[in-house]
């Protein structure tokens, strides 16, 4: 894949301590989605590196402001970011940002798109309405993105269009299933928003000016 669309004044190349080439193009992906979802698990599961995460343990005093509706079980929860880094090959290098899910934590958001190319929107399809937030987002932020089905042990199966219904999201964007704890199912994913971004540049350079 020829990723040369992807050169960005503000994202720095990945050379020095890391030890990529300078010719390696560096793109910031985040990461978003409602709360338990998965996007911690996605970072930690596809990061090249040790990721930086902001885990706390959930506690009694967070029980009137969290929504634990579907995650009763749920013992940690991010509160400011997640990072991590993966090289999708020798030219290009990945910078994700997890966002963190809860509603108290949203003033963080804007900061965090700051330079973003992509982003991932993860969906529990159990919990739809948790990701609503994240794509309204992902849109007033015009930040173009992918949903990936995180598929949950007792995750019911729903063909894609009704997905994409339930979500009201554009026939263009993509819809993935994925295992956010399978560091291969994961990249499949982070190359399938690469992919999309391509075909996105593609067609916005065919378009009149």
């Amino acid at each position: 894949m020829d990723f040369n669309g992807f050169d960005r004044p503000d994202m720095p190349a990945a050379a020095g301590a890391s030890g990529a080439d300078p010719a390696t193009r560096s793109v910031k992906v985040m990461i978003a989605g409602g709360f338990g979802t998965g996007k911690t698990t996605m970072v930690r599961a596809v990061s090249d590196i040790r990721p930086l995460t902001t885990e706390e343990t959930l506690t009694q005093a967070s029980a009137d402001v969290d929504d634990l509706i579907g995650v009763a079980d749920k013992q940690e929860t991010t509160v400011s970011l997640d990072f991590g880094r993966i090289a999708i090959n020798e030219r290009l290098m990945l910078y994700l940002f997890g966002t963190p899910g809860q509603e108290r934590f949203w003033f963080l958001w804007n900061g965090l798109f700051k330079g973003a190319l992509g982003a991932i929107v993860l969906v529990d399809t159990r919990r739809l309405a948790s990701s609503f937030r994240a794509i309204e987002e992902m849109e007033r932020q015009k930040v173009p993105f992918v949903i990936a089905l995180n598929v949950f042990p007792d995750s019911q199966h729903h063909p894609v269009d009704e997905i994409r219904d339930a979500l009201d999201i554009s026939p263009h964007t993509p819809v993935v299933a994925c295992d956010a704890r399978d560091r291969a199912s994961s990249r499949d994913v982070l190359i399938a928003l690469i992919q999309h971004l391509k075909e996105r540049s593609a067609a916005l350079a065919l378009e009149p000016r």
